[in-house]
């Protein structure tokens, strides 16, 4: 099974903490679509023996586009490669693209799963992040889009300063409210050349908290995990049967196509990205060109990359494939160094049964809760460095 992801490249306004590929300007819109159509033609016979069990519109801000468009690319999935019977088809929006009328129109599309950048129901956040949406907005589109799909998932975002513990808990209980099925939470993450960074340069904007940002991170888990949720991913959340299959495929080192400007791709021994700008990535495709370039990865760069994706995931890292897939040095390696993250009660060994192979029992190494929030600093310690390829 694999997926596809296409990127939309726009937004009607920056967000102060993003660094995504993305436009303001919607001129090369249309453009835009046409080539992301051509990409996905291009493309098919790099998964001609796979079978396409997610489509996942992600952006920028993809409820920008119109259905007619959004239908139009569907098609060229399927006409183009082997898609599976239910596939989970996923479109990031924001609330302020959420009318009635819009969700309607979305709820008769092929698309069953949305997926909405709330962030926080909060107008203080919402003007510190520069989100195109307001309180009201957020509230809105949630009770309109719960009576017309039943997969949502909602991106919320903690350790925001000046978010106080009570707003936060405020924030997770409107969710459960509204009995949402999944939920995306992240730390507010302080990236380079953003507006934000600029801002606690300026002095404008405090420097986020991380004690702060810990806190609240215990606290979504606790209450959530007190409320059904099943914490499967670092920052995601999910009742039973609604885990994201597009972002878990992800995570289980499953093959993907990315289409788009920016978009990256792996089939498992080679990722390639296409180039992160609009018009050359439009001037490319309308020559019939692919803007992209490849990298094969290396038995550290595969290593590392499954070690850092099974310690944020509820099924960890499976002792048994590291000997097989890498070897008894690398096996050997990784506990020497997972050591003091076992005594210290931040990993643990497991005993459980294969994720796909549900015969098959494994030891798996795992983050405890107590490790959890510092799952990628423990992770970029048991790397293998310095081997020779």
């Amino acid at each position: 099974m694999a997926g596809i992801y296409i990127h939309i490249p726009f937004c009607k306004q920056a967000c102060h903490y993003c660094d995504f590929h993305f436009s303001t300007s919607l001129k090369k819109k249309d453009e835009m679509v046409l080539a992301l159509a051509k990409e996905i033609q291009l493309r098919k016979s790099e998964f001609a023996n796979e079978v396409i069990e997610t489509i996942y519109f992600g952006g920028g801000t993809p409820s920008i586009l119109e259905i007619a468009d959004l239908r139009m690319l569907i098609d060229k999935v399927y006409e183009n490669y082997k898609v599976s019977e239910n596939p989970e088809i996923t479109i990031e929006a924001n609330p302020d693209d959420l009318s009635e009328e819009r969700i309607i129109e979305l709820s008769e599309s092929p698309v069953n799963r949305l997926s909405i950048g709330i962030q926080s129901f909060f107008e203080e956040d919402l003007q510190l992040m520069n989100r195109a949406h307001n309180s009201t907005e957020a509230k809105k589109c949630l009770e309109i889009a719960t009576k017309y799909f039943d997969n949502i998932s909602i991106d919320l975002i903690y350790g925001t300063p000046g978010m106080s513990n009570e707003h936060w808990k405020q924030n997770i209980q409107t969710v459960l409210d509204l009995k949402i099925p999944h939920i995306s939470s992240y730390a507010l993450t302080v990236e380079p050349k953003t507006a934000l960074q600029k801002f606690i340069q300026q002095g404008i904007v405090p420097q986020p908290d991380d004690a702060v940002a810990h806190e609240q991170f215990l606290m979504l888990v606790d209450t959530l995990e007190s409320n059904g949720f099943i914490h499967y991913e670092l920052s995601n959340f999910g009742k039973e049967n609604y885990f994201s299959r597009n972002n878990s495929a992800y995570w289980l080192g499953k093959k993907y196509l990315g289409i788009g400007p920016s978009a990256h791709s792996y089939n498992g021994t080679n990722r390639s990205w296409n180039i992160a700008n609009n018009a050359i990535y439009i001037k490319s495709l309308t020559e019939d060109k692919l803007p992209n370039e490849a990298e094969t990865l290396t038995q550290t760069d595969r290593y590392n990359e499954y070690i850092m994706t099974g310690l944020r995931t509820v099924w960890g890292v499976s002792l048994d494939r590291i000997k097989e897939d890498f070897g008894q040095d690398h096996l050997e390696y990784l506990l020497q160094n997972a050591q003091r993250y076992l005594d210290d009660e931040k990993l643990e060994i497991v005993t459980s049964s294969d994720f796909e192979n549900q015969n098959r029992i494994e030891k798996i190494l795992k983050t405890t809760k107590k490790g959890k929030f510092f799952c990628d600093g423990i992770a970029s310690d048991l790397f293998w460095l310095n081997l020779e390829e």
